[in-house]
Protein backbone atom coordinates (compact mmCIF):
# COMPACT_ATOMS: atom_id res chain seq x y z
CA UNK A 1 0.00 0.00 0.00
CA UNK A 2 1.31 3.45 -0.88
CA UNK A 3 1.85 5.88 1.97
CA UNK A 4 2.30 8.87 -0.30
CA UNK A 5 0.03 10.51 -2.82
CA UNK A 6 0.69 9.24 -6.35
CA UNK A 7 1.20 12.04 -8.86
CA UNK A 8 -2.09 13.17 -10.25
CA UNK A 9 -4.52 10.84 -8.46
CA UNK A 10 -5.67 13.25 -5.78
CA UNK A 11 -5.75 16.12 -8.25
CA UNK A 12 -7.99 14.02 -10.48
CA UNK A 13 -10.27 13.14 -7.56
CA UNK A 14 -10.47 16.77 -6.47
CA UNK A 15 -11.37 17.73 -10.04
CA UNK A 16 -13.98 14.98 -10.30
CA UNK A 17 -12.27 13.72 -13.46
CA UNK A 18 -13.37 10.10 -13.82
CA UNK A 19 -11.41 9.52 -17.02
CA UNK A 20 -8.19 10.71 -15.42
CA UNK A 21 -8.79 8.54 -12.34
CA UNK A 22 -9.41 5.53 -14.58
CA UNK A 23 -6.22 6.16 -16.55
CA UNK A 24 -4.17 6.52 -13.37
CA UNK A 25 -5.58 3.33 -11.85
CA UNK A 26 -4.87 1.42 -15.05
CA UNK A 27 -1.32 2.82 -14.93
CA UNK A 28 -0.78 1.36 -11.49
CA UNK A 29 -1.95 4.03 -9.06
CA UNK A 30 -2.86 2.45 -5.73
CA UNK A 31 -6.61 2.77 -4.98
CA UNK A 32 -5.66 2.77 -1.29
CA UNK A 33 -3.47 5.84 -1.69
CA UNK A 34 -3.37 8.50 1.01
CA UNK A 35 -2.24 12.11 0.90
CA UNK A 36 0.22 13.81 3.23
CA UNK A 37 -2.50 14.17 5.88
CA UNK A 38 -3.48 10.52 5.73
CA UNK A 39 -6.70 11.19 3.84
CA UNK A 40 -7.66 8.36 1.51
CA UNK A 41 -8.66 8.90 -2.09
CA UNK A 42 -11.87 6.95 -1.44
CA UNK A 43 -12.89 9.17 1.46
CA UNK A 44 -12.24 12.31 -0.59
CA UNK A 45 -14.37 10.95 -3.43
CA UNK A 46 -17.12 9.91 -1.00
CA UNK A 47 -17.45 13.31 0.69
CA UNK A 48 -17.28 15.00 -2.72
CA UNK A 49 -20.32 13.01 -3.92
CA UNK A 50 -18.24 11.61 -6.78
CA UNK A 51 -20.13 8.35 -7.19
CA UNK A 52 -18.39 7.40 -10.43
CA UNK A 53 -14.94 7.82 -8.91
CA UNK A 54 -16.01 5.95 -5.79
CA UNK A 55 -17.05 3.06 -8.04
CA UNK A 56 -13.72 3.09 -9.87
CA UNK A 57 -11.70 3.05 -6.64
CA UNK A 58 -13.82 0.27 -5.16
CA UNK A 59 -13.54 -1.81 -8.33
CA UNK A 60 -9.76 -1.36 -8.21
CA UNK A 61 -9.62 -2.72 -4.67
CA UNK A 62 -10.11 0.19 -2.27
CA UNK A 63 -11.30 -1.00 1.15
CA UNK A 64 -14.74 0.58 1.75
CA UNK A 65 -14.23 0.47 5.53
CA UNK A 66 -10.71 1.85 5.77
CA UNK A 67 -10.67 4.93 8.00
CA UNK A 68 -9.29 8.07 6.43
CA UNK A 69 -6.68 9.78 8.63
CA UNK A 70 -7.37 6.98 11.09
CA UNK A 71 -10.72 8.46 12.05
CA UNK A 72 -13.18 9.05 9.19
CA UNK A 73 -15.17 6.32 7.44
CA UNK A 74 -16.11 6.83 3.78
CA UNK A 75 -19.66 5.65 4.50
CA UNK A 76 -20.02 8.18 7.31
CA UNK A 77 -18.67 10.98 5.14
CA UNK A 78 -21.12 10.17 2.37
CA UNK A 79 -24.03 9.81 4.81
CA UNK A 80 -23.23 13.15 6.43
CA UNK A 81 -23.47 14.88 3.06
CA UNK A 82 -26.63 13.05 2.04
CA UNK A 83 -24.86 11.43 -0.92
CA UNK A 84 -27.27 8.55 -1.50
CA UNK A 85 -25.68 7.08 -4.63
CA UNK A 86 -22.26 6.98 -2.95
CA UNK A 87 -23.76 5.37 0.15
CA UNK A 88 -25.36 2.67 -1.98
CA UNK A 89 -22.10 2.02 -3.84
CA UNK A 90 -20.15 1.64 -0.61
CA UNK A 91 -22.76 -0.68 0.90
CA UNK A 92 -22.81 -2.77 -2.28
CA UNK A 93 -19.03 -3.10 -1.99
CA UNK A 94 -19.36 -4.48 1.52
CA UNK A 95 -19.11 -1.42 3.74
CA UNK A 96 -20.28 -2.23 7.27
CA UNK A 97 -23.44 -0.16 7.84
CA UNK A 98 -22.75 0.22 11.58
CA UNK A 99 -19.01 0.98 11.42
CA UNK A 100 -18.22 3.40 14.25
CA UNK A 101 -16.06 6.50 13.97
CA UNK A 102 -14.76 8.53 16.89
CA UNK A 103 -17.26 9.64 19.55
CA UNK A 104 -19.77 6.90 18.62
CA UNK A 105 -20.72 8.43 15.28
CA UNK A 106 -22.05 6.01 12.66
CA UNK A 107 -23.43 6.53 9.18
CA UNK A 108 -27.00 6.34 10.50
CA UNK A 109 -26.15 8.97 13.13
CA UNK A 110 -24.94 11.38 10.45
CA UNK A 111 -27.86 10.69 8.13
CA UNK A 112 -30.46 11.26 10.85
CA UNK A 113 -28.76 14.43 12.08
CA UNK A 114 -28.87 15.77 8.53
CA UNK A 115 -32.43 14.65 7.80
CA UNK A 116 -31.26 12.61 4.80
CA UNK A 117 -34.24 10.28 4.40
CA UNK A 118 -33.01 8.35 1.35
CA UNK A 119 -29.69 7.64 3.07
CA UNK A 120 -31.44 6.49 6.24
CA UNK A 121 -33.58 4.17 4.09
CA UNK A 122 -30.55 2.71 2.31
CA UNK A 123 -28.65 2.12 5.55
CA UNK A 124 -31.57 0.44 7.27
CA UNK A 125 -32.21 -1.74 4.21
CA UNK A 126 -28.55 -2.81 4.38
CA UNK A 127 -28.93 -3.89 7.99
CA UNK A 128 -28.02 -0.84 10.04
CA UNK A 129 -29.29 -1.20 13.60
CA UNK A 130 -32.12 1.33 14.14
CA UNK A 131 -31.41 1.42 17.88
CA UNK A 132 -27.63 1.77 18.14
CA UNK A 133 -27.12 4.99 20.09
CA UNK A 134 -25.01 7.86 18.90
CA UNK A 135 -23.00 10.41 20.90
CA UNK A 136 -24.35 10.88 24.41
CA UNK A 137 -26.06 7.49 24.18
CA UNK A 138 -28.92 9.08 22.22
CA UNK A 139 -31.20 6.68 20.27
CA UNK A 140 -31.60 7.43 16.54
CA UNK A 141 -35.36 7.91 16.88
CA UNK A 142 -34.88 10.67 19.45
CA UNK A 143 -32.32 12.37 17.20
CA UNK A 144 -34.77 12.14 14.27
CA UNK A 145 -37.52 13.67 16.39
CA UNK A 146 -35.25 16.57 17.35
CA UNK A 147 -34.21 17.03 13.73
CA UNK A 148 -37.87 17.46 12.79
CA UNK A 149 -37.76 14.98 9.90
CA UNK A 150 -40.97 12.94 9.59
CA UNK A 151 -39.35 10.88 6.82
CA UNK A 152 -36.49 9.74 9.05
CA UNK A 153 -38.94 8.93 11.84
CA UNK A 154 -41.09 6.87 9.48
CA UNK A 155 -38.10 4.88 8.23
CA UNK A 156 -36.89 4.15 11.76
CA UNK A 157 -40.36 3.14 12.95
CA UNK A 158 -40.73 0.84 9.94
CA UNK A 159 -37.61 -0.97 11.12
CA UNK A 160 -38.80 -1.31 14.70
CA UNK A 161 -36.90 1.53 16.34
CA UNK A 162 -37.43 1.82 20.07
CA UNK A 163 -37.27 4.81 22.48
CA UNK A 164 -40.61 6.01 21.16
CA UNK A 165 -41.72 7.57 24.43
CA UNK A 166 -38.52 9.64 24.54
CA UNK A 167 -38.87 10.61 20.88
CA UNK A 168 -42.47 11.72 21.43
CA UNK A 169 -41.41 13.89 24.37
CA UNK A 170 -38.64 15.46 22.29
CA UNK A 171 -40.96 16.24 19.37
CA UNK A 172 -43.51 17.78 21.74
CA UNK A 173 -40.78 19.88 23.36
CA UNK A 174 -39.83 21.35 20.00
CA UNK A 175 -43.41 22.31 19.27
CA UNK A 176 -43.07 24.96 21.98
CA UNK A 177 -39.80 26.35 20.62
CA UNK A 178 -38.95 28.83 17.89
CA UNK A 179 -36.57 26.90 15.62
CA UNK A 180 -34.85 30.00 14.27
CA UNK A 181 -34.24 31.39 17.76
CA UNK A 182 -32.90 28.06 19.00
CA UNK A 183 -30.45 27.76 16.10
CA UNK A 184 -29.26 31.32 16.62
CA UNK A 185 -28.82 30.76 20.35
CA UNK A 186 -26.77 27.63 19.66
CA UNK A 187 -24.45 29.50 17.33
CA UNK A 188 -24.07 32.34 19.81
CA UNK A 189 -23.22 29.89 22.56
CA UNK A 190 -20.54 28.34 20.34
CA UNK A 191 -19.03 31.49 18.81
CA UNK A 192 -19.93 34.28 21.22
CA UNK A 193 -22.22 37.31 20.90
CA UNK A 194 -22.03 40.26 18.56
CA UNK A 195 -22.27 38.59 15.17
CA UNK A 196 -24.81 39.15 12.42
CA UNK A 197 -27.00 36.28 11.26
CA UNK A 198 -28.94 35.50 8.13
CA UNK A 199 -31.86 33.06 7.97
CA UNK A 200 -33.07 31.10 4.96
CA UNK A 201 -35.87 28.59 4.49
CA UNK A 202 -36.26 25.78 1.99
CA UNK A 203 -38.22 22.58 1.48
CA UNK A 204 -35.83 19.61 1.63
CA UNK A 205 -38.56 17.16 2.58
CA UNK A 206 -42.17 17.42 1.36
CA UNK A 207 -44.42 18.93 3.99
CA UNK A 208 -41.65 20.44 6.13
CA UNK A 209 -39.56 23.58 6.00
CA UNK A 210 -35.83 23.51 6.72
CA UNK A 211 -34.72 26.60 8.62
CA UNK A 212 -31.04 27.48 8.23
CA UNK A 213 -29.26 30.16 10.24
CA UNK A 214 -25.79 31.29 9.18
CA UNK A 215 -23.36 33.36 11.26
CA UNK A 216 -21.69 36.18 9.33
CA UNK A 217 -18.16 37.46 9.77
CA UNK A 218 -17.25 40.48 7.65
CA UNK A 219 -20.48 39.89 5.78
CA UNK A 220 -19.61 36.29 4.89
CA UNK A 221 -21.20 33.09 6.25
CA UNK A 222 -18.61 31.28 8.36
CA UNK A 223 -20.76 28.93 10.47
CA UNK A 224 -24.31 27.73 10.49
CA UNK A 225 -26.87 25.15 11.48
CA UNK A 226 -30.23 24.00 10.24
CA UNK A 227 -33.26 22.07 11.41
CA UNK A 228 -36.54 20.91 9.94
CA UNK A 229 -39.96 21.85 11.25
CA UNK A 230 -41.91 18.60 10.99
CA UNK A 231 -42.30 18.15 14.74
CA UNK A 232 -46.11 18.31 14.70
CA UNK A 233 -46.25 15.57 12.08
CA UNK A 234 -43.81 13.51 14.14
CA UNK A 235 -45.99 13.88 17.23
CA UNK A 236 -48.94 12.61 15.21
CA UNK A 237 -46.94 9.66 13.87
CA UNK A 238 -45.76 8.62 17.33
CA UNK A 239 -49.11 9.13 19.02
CA UNK A 240 -50.80 6.92 16.43
CA UNK A 241 -48.16 4.20 16.79
CA UNK A 242 -49.20 1.55 19.33
CA UNK A 243 -45.70 1.37 20.72
CA UNK A 244 -45.30 5.10 21.24
CA UNK A 245 -45.96 4.96 24.98
CA UNK A 246 -44.01 1.82 25.74
CA UNK A 247 -42.25 1.68 29.07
Amino acid sequence: MNTHEPPGLFAAVYAGDENAVLRLLRSGADPESVDADGQTALYLAAVSDAAGIVGLLLAAGADPDRLSSGADAPLCGAACGGHTEVVRALLAAGAAPDLTEEYEFRALTWAVHGGHVAVVRALLAAGADPDLPGPGDEPPLVAAARRGSPGCVRELLAHGARARREALAEARRWLALDVEEELRAGLEAAYGPGYEYVTSRREDEPGTVTVEVALLRDGRPTAGNNRQTGHRTIVTLLEKDPGALEG
